[in-house]
């Protein structure tokens, strides 16, 4: 692996690790946190949430990991003989398919959605977002996880 390849694929790892621990903090106390206060103001805290992850450093991991998990997979492609390859396409996909594509096609929709509620419609909005956003989160978190995983491995196998 050449400097630039392994640059690349630290990088990428990197990236997926943290957005995959931002989305296990959601999955392991940041929603339960939100789940015990009263619907009208767990809505408001998600909504601000929302509103205000949508910044500099977050988009750049949000939006860089993925480029830079399609070097991987496309460079995975290009060198299929050479060790650990197999295990960094599988994790740069996987994570193109989870913490990426998940959020893209579900989680952020809820959050659109969410974001044009009223709060005096909380009690019925929020348990609903908060189960069907929840169960996306789980599931694109296990997915980071595994992309993690098969990406370090790859990185180790010599």
């Amino acid at each position: 692996m050449s400097g630039l390849t392994l640059t690349i694929s630290v990088a990428c790892v990197t990236g997926a690790g943290l957005v995959t621990g931002l989305l296990f903090a959601f999955s392991n106390f940041v929603m339960r946190a939100l789940a015990e206060l009263p619907p009208d103001k767990g809505m408001f805290a998600m909504q601000r949430i929302n509103e205000t992850i949508i910044n500099p450093v977050f988009l750049l991991l949000f939006l860089g990991t993925p480029v830079l998990c399609l070097v991987v997979a496309v460079n995975s492609v290009l060198n299929a003989g050479e060790p650990g390859n197999l295990f960094q396409l599988a994790g740069a996909l996987a994570y193109l398919v989870g913490p990426f594509g998940i959020t893209v096609l579900f989680n952020v929709p809820l959050n659109n959605r969410l974001a044009r509620a009223e709060l005096s419609d909380a009690a019925r909005i929020w348990p609903i977002y908060q189960n069907r956003w929840q169960w996306w989160n789980h599931i694109r978190t296990y997915i980071g996880v595994a992309s993690v995983v098969l990406m370090a491995l790859g990185l180790g196998v010599t």
